[in-house]
Parts: C-alpha cells; sequence; structure tokens
C-alpha cells in the first residue's frame, strides 16, 4: 500500500484532437452534454480527462475559497470562482483552476451572452492546490500558461512538500517554504493566506 504523504501515480485521459482541432463551440456542446466529466483543453488541441478531486484535497480546495470569497466580498472590486468554472485563454487552452479572481470590470464588460459561455475570459489571479493525484511538473507548466496568457498573480500550493510558488506577470517565481502566511501583493490588496491551514 502507498503511503499516505506520498503522491499517486496518475495521468489523466488524454484525447488527441490536434489533427481536427475542436473549435469553441464544439468543445461547449461536449462539455455540456458531458456535465458528469470536467473537460480541458490545452493549446495543442489535447481534450483531458480531469480526475473528480480527491477527499482530502476537497476541503482544502472549500477553504481556499472560502478564505477568498470572505476577502472579495469586503473588498468587493471582483468575483471568486471555484474549479468548475471553464476560461478559454488568448493560445486556445481552455482550464479550469481551482480558484480564481477576476476584476469586476472585467465581467461587467461581457453581454449577457457571454457571460453564458466559456468566453475569452483571463483570470487576475489563480490558484492551484496540488492533490496526491496531481503530477508537480504538468501544474508547474499550468502555472506558467497562465501567466504567459495574462494572468497577473499565481499560487501553487503544495500540501506535500509544504510549499507555496508565487508566479508573478514579470516571469519571477518565488518559492516560500513552509510561510506562514502569504500575500495577495498589489493584486489582491490586503488578502493573506495562511498556508499552514491548509498542510
Amino acid at each position: 500500500m502507498q503511503p499516505v504523504n506520498e503522491p499517486i501515480d496518475y495521468f489523466p485521459s488524454v484525447l488527441d484532437f490536434s489533427p481536427m482541432r475542436l473549435s469553441d463551440e464544439q468543445f461547449e456542446s461536449l462539455a455540456r452534454n458531458h456535465p458528469d466529466l470536467n473537460l480541458e483543453l490545452s493549446a495543442e488541441g489535447e481534450l483531458m480527462i480531469v480526475a473528480p478531486t480527491l477527499p482530502d484535497t476537497g476541503w482544502k480546495n472549500a477553504d481556499l475559497i472560502f478564505f477568498l470569497t470572505e476577502w472579495s466580498r469586503k473588498n468587493r472590486s471582483g468575483l471568486v470562482f471555484d474549479s468548475s468554472s471553464l476560461f478559454s485563454f488568448p493560445n486556445g487552452a481552455k482550464r479550469a483552476p481551482d480558484a480564481a479572481w477576476l476584476k469586476r470590470e472585467k465581467w461587467d464588460a461581457l453581454s449577457a451572452s457571454e457571460k453564458k459561455k466559456f468566453s475569452r475570459l483571463v483570470p487576475d489571479f489563480v490558484v492551484e492546490l496540488r492533490s496526491q493525484s496531481d503530477s508537480l511538473e504538468a501544474l508547474k507548466a499550468k502555472m506558467k500558461e497562465y501567466i504567459s496568457n495574462g494572468v497577473r498573480l499565481g499560487w501553487l500550493i503544495d500540501p506535500i512538500e509544504k510549499q507555496v510558488s508565487i508566479y508573478r506577470a514579470n516571469g519571477e517565481v518565488e518559492v516560500l517554504v513552509d510561510p506562514e502566511t502569504v500575500s495577495g501583493e498589489d493584486v489582491l490588496p490586503g488578502f493573506e493566506l495562511h498556508p499552514r491551514e491548509l498542510w
């Protein structure tokens, strides 16, 4: 039996649609017709079936959303999205971060119909929370993709290694080992997370 603190060897199911390139409408139709599946699409056209969240990560995700939402309701400058929210990035990828925050004016600029579709919308802040089933290298690549597509600040929270990697818009990556707090900096002014509550 695998030790509890060791990552599980898991590889997401990947279907290569790159030769035919799914259109936005085809992907949206596929996602809506299979609501029981968590789907993402890479910039290269690979369709990924993402594994459901394990219980040990589920409560941490819920707490993370709660902390971010609590700050956002007081700040009132943006909206919080959970891990079931899919964003279409400029490079063609369609991703669902574990948590995301978007400035309200970006949301308000969308039409009513755009708000009901997988619109091209880049959050200002994203979080990925590593679970036992996640590949760390895949998460690092995803974080770099977020930043290169316009995300201003990203956190990769790794409860397994007790680390938080901070990805900034200038390409800088800072790794904090077992930090007591992590700041939202100028993107989320006044927001602080206590990562040890998620270990």
